[in-house]
């Protein structure tokens, strides 16, 4: 009785230890007591901006310890409820067992793909830009579907969602979006995301019921923190001011507190209009520039391996990743990975896992080949 299922868990664990090899737990566990010690020395709150950095990375690095401490825990607690299954011959457990087994799967299994988060990015927070692409009022709908698809994927993981611009669409939907996503592995979960998004759907914009396709494009930057050294000149800067509007601007347009930063060299523009104070602003704004600057120049890095290589990927940015077609039939398929589900209404409410996972997977192979 319940042998089949103390295999199980016997396997589990010992894919938890090889995971746990992975990820390096023993090394991160001394960085949390490097951190702690360096929390309780007297004058650690002196430098504030300081001090809460040291308090993120901590709250990251005990964010992947004490995952996979706490499955083990869990799977080591069902495999003592199967033992004293079998000693007192109860198979009214069974059903209470099966479900545990299954839950336990699937979180081993969300610990094995992010295993698979192995560029130094992917770590970081992360900065999402979403634009509508050519269509009016149809393509800044789906704009802000996006939007909301995103910000429901990170309310699920527990991640912070800052809005740092928002600017609405004339009709219905949004212009631009701009979002500082933080939590553990925020860029390496979402950097799945980054492309154009294609819809094919029955437009509620038109009278006459027709089918329409949209397109909306998705940028996603790696948050750039002190480690990462990027030099913006002041004197390659331009720096407009004006009044805030739309979500949250409400509340701080009476002023011209919103800033937008033009680079020159570059040509970048980038703006940030959700707080109250223009030195708020300003700073967030060139937090959205460095990221920007960072990405380009990854991606020069990039291009020149892949050519040194002789290997030609496919850019994600500006090319289409993943279409939705709710009409004729509803079906979502990622392009890169072949990765496809009819569940459309999930997908859109946030559950982006499959889709993450996928990538992940089909990401690590790509590098494989280079």
């Amino acid at each position: 009785m319940f042998d089949e299922e103390s295999t199980q868990i016997r396997t589990f664990l010992s894919r938890l230890a090889e995971l746990s090899q992975c990820l390096n737990i023993e090394d991160k566990q001394v960085g949390v007591v490097k951190l702690e010690e360096e929390m309780a020395v007297p004058n650690f709150w002196d430098d504030p901006d300081a001090a809460q950095k040291i308090v993120k990375r901590l709250k990251l690095l005990k964010a992947i310890v004490t995952a996979p401490s706490e499955l083990q825990g869990e799977l080591e607690d069902t495999q003592l409820l199967i033992e004293m299954a079998q000693d007192e011959g109860d198979e009214s457990v069974g059903q209470e067992i099966s479900e545990a087994l299954t839950e336990l799967e699937q979180k081993l299994n969300r610990l094995e793909v992010e295993s698979l988060l192995s560029d130094p990015r992917d770590a970081k927070n992360a900065i999402i830009n979403i634009h509508p692409g050519a269509g009016g009022t149809e393509s800044c709908d789906w704009a802000e579907m996006l939007y909301r698809m995103i910000t429901r994927y990170c309310e699920r993981h527990e991640y912070d969602v800052e809005v740092l611009d928002f600017q609405p669409g004339d009709e219905a939907g949004l212009k631009s979006a701009a979002l500082l996503v933080s939590g553990p592995s925020a860029y390496g979960n979402l950097k799945s995301e980054a492309g154009v998004h294609r819809l094919v759907r029955i437009s509620p914009f038109d009278a006459n019921k027709r089918r329409h396709t949209s397109f909306a494009a998705v940028e996603v930057l790696t948050e750039v923190d002190d480690t990462i050294e990027i030099e913006i000149r002041e004197e390659d800067l331009r720096m407009d001011v004006f009044r805030a509007s739309g979500a949250g601007g409400q509340h701080v347009n009476k002023t011209s507190s919103a800033v937008r930063l033009t680079h020159m060299p570059s040509g970048i523009v980038v703006s940030c209009q959700m707080e109250r104070s223009q030195h708020r602003n300003r700073a967030m704004a060139e937090s959205v520039l460095k990221a920007k600057l960072y990405d380009i120049e990854q991606a020069k890095q990039q291009a020149e391996l892949d050519k040194q290589r002789d290997s030609h990927q496919e850019v994600a940015w500006g090319s289409q990743i993943r279409s939705y077609v709710l009409h004729p039939y509803q079906m979502i398929k990622d392009h890169r990975t072949n990765v496809e589900t009819g569940n459309v209404e999930r997908v859109l409410d946030g559950d982006l896992d499959t889709f993450v996972e996928g990538y992940l997977k089909w990401n690590l192979e790509q590098n494989a080949r280079r």
